[in-house]
């Protein structure tokens, strides 16, 4: 329970860094590369070898992931920016974080994990408070739902590659498999910076290495924890968890203030979480 613990605060430093960063960068792409740059480095550190590409048991099945976890990774990000374009900010932000339905539904049909009548309580709870959460926001364009299904489902295939790494991989090659995802997903990111004409200034390095470092540890937290914890808990819980601590942390370091409908949310979610993890 202890990385789980570590990956959630690793979550939300990742999502307070991402709100500090608004008023500094000039190139979010730029940033989003720096991240990936830092994540690699880390992977390849912890790795502890400098032979990247052993030739052990298991290295087939660990690159291949990680090319598609780091490619899913990259494309939610592509998808999530799109889908502002298209649909405005409050319904990609909703749809995003209902993506965590994915890795759900899939640690039940295809890992074969059974949650309790008391946990498929706390899953619906889950995403009723998402819905909720988002939906007092305005919305001002024409929804384009085919879109937002996509986000949805890339999101959380993004998501849920951790836990495929952890049911089919190898473990003593897992920091191998993060520095492919990263690696992967910087390697594309650059060709987009450099498709898009995005410069690189001091703030997005510094705020990408910055959020770099906890979004590695939240994956490697993560990956460590799925030995442990269920995945059909620890899924729902790290998504509404963060949602928690990142709304009391905006209200503590941006002054910004909680609606009652997202008090309400709380409530909601925090009985969710107790039932999770009944």
């Amino acid at each position: 329970m202890i990385y789980f613990l570590l990956s959630l605060l690793c979550s939300v430093m990742v999502s307070v860094f991402m709100r500090a960063s608004e008023k500094h960068i000039r190139n979010n792409l730029t940033m989003l590369a720096c991240n990936y740059a830092a994540c690699t480095v880390l992977a390849a550190a912890f790795a502890r070898t400098l032979n990247l590409f052993p030739r052990a048991e298991g290295i087939g099945v660990t690159l291949f992931l990680g090319l598609i976890s780091g490619i899913l990774f990259l494309g939610a990000f592509v998808l999530l920016q799109w889908n502002i374009r298209q649909n405005g900010v409050s319904l990609p932000s909703t749809f995003m974080k209902l993506g965590v339905v994915v890795p759900t539904l899939m640690a039940i049909t295809l890992f074969g994990e059974t949650p309790t009548f008391v946990q498929i309580a706390g899953i619906v709870m889950v995403i009723i408070a998402i819905i909720l959460i988002q939906s007092g926001k305005s919305q001002d364009k024409a929804v384009n739902y085919g879109a937002l299904i996509a986000l949805l489902l890339v999101g959380g295939a993004a998501s849920v590659m951790t836990k495929v790494y952890d049911f089919y991989g190898v473990e003593a090659l897992k920091n191998h498999f993060l520095f492919y995802n990263f690696g992967v997903a910087f390697l594309l990111c650059v060709m987009l910076c450099l498709w898009k004409k995005q410069g690189l200034g001091l703030m997005d390095a510094l705020f990408g290495f910055l959020i770099g470092v906890p979004n590695y540890l939240s994956s490697l937290f993560l990956l460590l924890s799925l030995e442990t914890v269920p995945a059909v808990v620890a899924y729902p819980t790290s998504s509404v968890g963060s949602i928690v601590l990142v709304l009391i942390c905006g209200r503590l370091f941006f002054k910004e203030r909680l609606t009652r409908r997202q008090l309400w949310c709380i409530g909601l979610i925090l009985v969710a979480l107790v039932l999770l993890n009944l």
